[in-house]
C-alpha cells in the first residue's frame, strides 16, 4: 500500500514538473493585449538565447499584432525574421522580411530585408543538374542589396553571394549546352554558350562557353562566327586550356 502511494506522488510530482516546464517554454500562451511590447519582445529575446528560433519569431510577430505600426511593431517584425532564418524556416523568414519591406521600405532595416528575402532564396541553391529557380531569385534579392545599399553591411555579405549564385546560373546555361551539344543540336547549343559569354560577365565558365562555341559553329560550317569566338578566347584568356582546344579544332577544320 505505501509503495503504491510512494509510486501516486512520484506521477503526480513528474506531471507538476512537465506542466511547469511546458509553461515556461510555451511563453506565447501568456502574452495578451495586456502584456506590453517591451516584455514581448523580451520574451522573443530569451527564446532567441535558447535557440528556440521558430518559437522567438512567432513571439516577436505578435508585437506587430497587438501593436501595428509602432516603433516597437517596426523592430519586431524584423527581429522575426532574423529568427525564423536562423532556425532555417526560410519561408517564414521571407515572408516576414517582406512584410517589413512593405510596411517600412525606407526603414531602418531595409537593407537587412532585402538581405534576408536574398538569404532565404539563397539558401536552397541547389546543383547545377536541377531547377535553378531558388538562384535566379537570389540573384534579383542580392542585386537589390548590392544597388539600393552600396555602403551597408549587408552589401558587403551579398557581394561574394552574388558571384557564386551567378557562377551557378551560368553553370546550369553550360550544363544545357553541352546536353544540346552532345545531341548534336547544335543551334541550341550555340544560344546557350552565348548567354554565357554576353550576359554573365566574366564567370569561370567563359573560357569554355567560348570553345564550346567554336566547336559548335564548326559543326555548322560557319566558319567566321567560329574564328570570332576563337579569337575573344585567345584575347582573353591566352594560356587557358580552352583556347588550346579551340586553336586544335581551328586547324583541323581549316
Amino acid at each position: 500500500m505505501g509503495q503504491r502511494v510512494w509510486i501516486r506522488r512520484a506521477l503526480m510530482l513528474a506531471l507538476v514538473v512537465g506542466v511547469s516546464a511546458c509553461g515556461r517554454n510555451n511563453s506565447l500562451a501568456s502574452v495578451n493585449e495586456n502584456t506590453s511590447p517591451q516584455e514581448i519582445i523580451a520574451l522573443a529575446d530569451a527564446e532567441v538565447a535558447r535557440r528556440k528560433f521558430s518559437r522567438a519569431g512567432d513571439l516577436y510577430l505578435e508585437v506587430e499584432r497587438l501593436y501595428p505600426y509602432t516603433v516597437e511593431a517596426e523592430y519586431a517584425v524584423i527581429q522575426a525574421a532574423k529568427a525564423y532564418q536562423s532556425g532555417k524556416k526560410r519561408i517564414e523568414s521571407r515572408a516576414s522580411a517582406q512584410r517589413y519591406i512593405s510596411y517600412y521600405p525606407a526603414g531602418e532595416y531595409a537593407a537587412l530585408a532585402h538581405y534576408l528575402v536574398a538569404l532565404s532564396y539563397y539558401d536552397q541553391i541547389v546543383d547545377v543538374g536541377r531547377d535553378q529557380e531558388n538562384t535566379f531569385q537570389a540573384l534579383q534579392a542580392l542585386r537589390i542589396v548590392l544597388e539600393r545599399f552600396p555602403d551597408s553591411e549587408y552589401a558587403a555579405l551579398a557581394a561574394p553571394k552574388f558571384t557564386i549564385a551567378l557562377n551557378q546560373l551560368a553553370g546550369k546555361e553550360m550544363d544545357v549546352g553541352r546536353y544540346y551539344l552532345k545531341r548534336g543540336e547544335f543551334s541550341a547549343a550555340i544560344g546557350r554558350f552565348d548567354v554565357v559569354v554576353n550576359e554573365y560577365g566574366n564567370t569561370p565558365h567563359r573560357p569554355e562557353a567560348l570553345q564550346r562555341l567554336v566547336e559548335a559553329y564548326l559543326s555548322l560550317g560557319l566558319l567566321a562566327e567560329a574564328g570570332q569566338a576563337a579569337a575573344i578566347l585567345a584575347a582573353d584568356y591566352p594560356d587557358s586550356e580552352w583556347n588550346a582546344a579551340a586553336r586544335a579544332l581551328i586547324s583541323v577544320g581549316q
